[in-house]
C-alpha cells in the first residue's frame, strides 16, 4: 500500500478496495481477495466495513456501472483498461449507490487514486465521467431504457441477460425483479447455535452482554439472525468455544429433513466445509456414525476444524470421490440408513451472499452440473439401505438443477418414491438464500 496515499482520509481504503476489485476481475473470488487484503494490511473495522461494502458493491453492480460508463463515456466499459474500469467503478458506485458518501469525496479520492497509481494521463477521464454521473444524479436523469425487458432487467438489477431471460421465463416480470433485487441486498449473518455446547438463551445472553444485536430467526430451531456489519463474526464471543456456527437460515433447514436418529449410519456425500455434517451430528446428539466425504482435501480440512471446535467427535471424515464410494467399500452397499447429497449447483440461490457468482456462472456450466449432479444421485442410490432416506438438496433456484433433476432421476429409480420437495426462492418472506430440497425414500 503506497504510503503517500496515507495523508487524504479515506484513500487507502478505497484503495484496498480496488485493489480487491482488480483481483476478481483477474479471476480471484471475491472473499478470498478481501481477506488478503485484511491480511496483508491494517485498517480500523470502520475502514474493513468501507472496503468491504466497496468492494462488495462494486463487484455486484458491475454491469450496472458499465452501463453508466457506456453511456458517459467516449470508450465503452470492455474496451477500457481494466485498471481504469474498475477504477470508474470504485467512483460511480459512490455517487450512484452510496447515499451517505459526500460525491465531492467520492471524485476527489478516485482521481488521486489515478494520479498516484500510474494514471495521471486518464485522470481528467475520471473526472469527467464521474461528475457527468453526478450531474446526471442531480438531475434525476436514468440510463436509457431497453426494449428487450431482459436487457432492462439486466441493467436495472446488474444480472448477467441470460440470467434476466431465465428469471423472466421462471417466475414473470415482476417476480423476476424482486428475485433480482434480493441479489443485490446485503444478507444478515445467520448463527446455528450449537446444541451440544449451548442453547439459544445462552447465547443471545452473551451477544446481548457484548452489545451485538440479534434475535430468533423464525422456523429455525437453533437459529440467531446479526445484522450485517457488526464486526467479525469468528472474534464474537462463543465462537472458539464451539458454541455456534454461521450457517445461512435456508441451510439450516436442510439436515433436520434427514429425520436422522441417534446409532444410525448417515453419509454426507458433498460434505465440506461441514455446515449440514456437524448439524446432523449435534442432532443425534454425536451418537450414531456419520461419514463426511469430499473429494478436495484442503476443504476437507475445513470439516476436520469445523468438528474440533464444535465438538461433533462421531463425524469420520474421507476424501474421495463419491461418485466412486460403491467401488471403493463395496460393503457400502445398502449400508446407510440415511444419505444427504448437498449437490455441487451453480449457487444461483446464494448470489446475495457472493456477489461475484453472478459472473462466473453461464448455461454452459449449468449444463455441465446437471450431469454431475445426475451422476451423484445415480452413484449413491445402491448405498442406501431399504426403507431409507435420501435427501437432495442444492442452493441454486435454476429447476434443471432441481425438480427435473428429481423427475428424471425417478423415472430410473422406480424403488425410490418423492416424500417431499421444494423450492425457496431468495428474498420471499423472510427466507435467506435460495434453495431446493428433495426428499426421496427407498422402498
Amino acid at each position: 500500500m503506497n504510503k503517500k496515499l496515507l495523508p487524504i482520509r479515506g484513500l487507502k481504503a478505497r484503495k484496498a478496495a480496488w485493489e480487491v476489485i482488480q483481483a476478481v476481475g483477474r479471476g480471484a473470488f471475491a472473499d478470498v481477495a478481501l481477506e488478503r487484503i485484511f491480511n496483508l494490511y491494517s485498517f480500523e473495522p470502520i475502514d474493513k466495513a468501507l472496503i468491504t461494502e466497496l468492494s462488495y458493491g462494486a463487484i455486484r453492480q458491475r454491469y450496472f456501472l458499465d452501463c453508466w460508463i457506456n453511456f458517459l463515456g467516449k470508450v465503452s466499459a470492455k474496451k477500457q483498461p481494466p485498471q481504469l474500469r474498475w477504477l470508474l467503478h470504485i467512483g460511480l458506485y459512490q455517487i450512484l449507490k452510496m447515499e451517505r458518501i459526500p460525491p465531492a469525496a467520492a471524485i476527489n479520492t478516485t482521481v488521486e487514486l489515478a494520479k498516484n497509481c500510474k494514471l495521471t494521463k486518464l485522470a481528467p477521464v475520471v473526472n469527467g465521467i464521474l461528475r457527468s454521473a453526478l450531474r446526471s444524479r442531480e438531475k434525476g436523469s436514468l440510463l436509457p431504457h431497453a426494449n428487450n425487458p431482459s436487457e432492462e432487467l439486466a441493467k436495472n438489477e446488474s444480472i448477467p441477460i441470460w440470467l434476466a431471460d431465465e428469471l423472466i421465463s421462471w417466475k414473470g416480470t415482476e417476480d423476476a425483479y424482486n428475485i433480482a433485487r434480493s441479489f443485490n441486498t446485503i444478507s444478515p449473518i445467520d448463527i446455528r447455535v450449537n446444541k451440544l455446547r449451548a442453547d439459544l438463551k445462552e447465547v443471545q445472553e452473551i451477544f446481548d452482554s457484548c452489545g451485538i444485536s440479534n434475535r430468533l430467526i423464525p422456523n429455525c430451531p437453533y437459529g440467531l439472525e446479526v445484522p450485517a456489519g457488526v464486526g467479525e463474526p469468528k472474534k464474537w464471543p462463543g465462537y472458539e468455544d464451539g458454541k455456534w456456527s454461521i450457517q445461512d437460515r435456508s441451510s439450516q433447514l436442510i439436515a433436520p429433513f434427514l429425520g436422522s436418529k441417534p446409532g444410525e449410519k448417515i453419509l454426507d456425500a458433498c460434505a465440506a466445509p461441514g455446515g449440514k455434517s456437524t448439524h446432523i451430528a449435534e442432532i443425534i446428539y454425536n451418537k450414531g456414525e456419520i461419514w463426511s466425504v469430499d473429494r478436495s482435501s484442503r476443504r476437507a480440512q475445513k470439516i476436520l476444524e469445523n468438528s474440533q471446535r464444535l465438538g461433533t467427535n462421531c463425524l469420520q471424515l474421507l476424501v474421495a470421490d463419491s461418485n466412486e464410494l460403491l467401488t471403493k467399500h463395496p460393503e457400502w452397499k445398502s449400508y446407510f440408513h440415511r444419505i444427504l447429497i448437498d449437490a455441487p449447483c451453480s449457487g444461483l440461490g446464494t448470489l446475495a451472499r457472493h456477489p461475484d457468482a453472478r459472473w462466473r456462472i453461464n448455461k454452459d456450466n449449468v449444463q455441465e452440473l446437471i450431469l454431475i449432479q445426475s451422476q451423484l444421485l445415480n452413484s449413491l442410490a445402491p448405498l442406501l439401505k431399504s426403507g431409507g432416506k435420501l435427501v437432495y438438496s442444492t442452493c441454486t433456484i435454476h429447476p434443471d438443477e432441481n425438480f427435473n433433476q428429481i423427475k428424471n432421476f425417478l423415472k430410473i429409480k422406480n424403488e425410490f418414491v418423492l416424500e417431499y420437495e421444494k423450492q425457496i426462492w431468495p428474498g420471499k418472506g423472510g427466507a435467506g438464500d435460495g434453495f431446493y430440497i428433495a426428499v426421496l425414500n427407498k422402498l
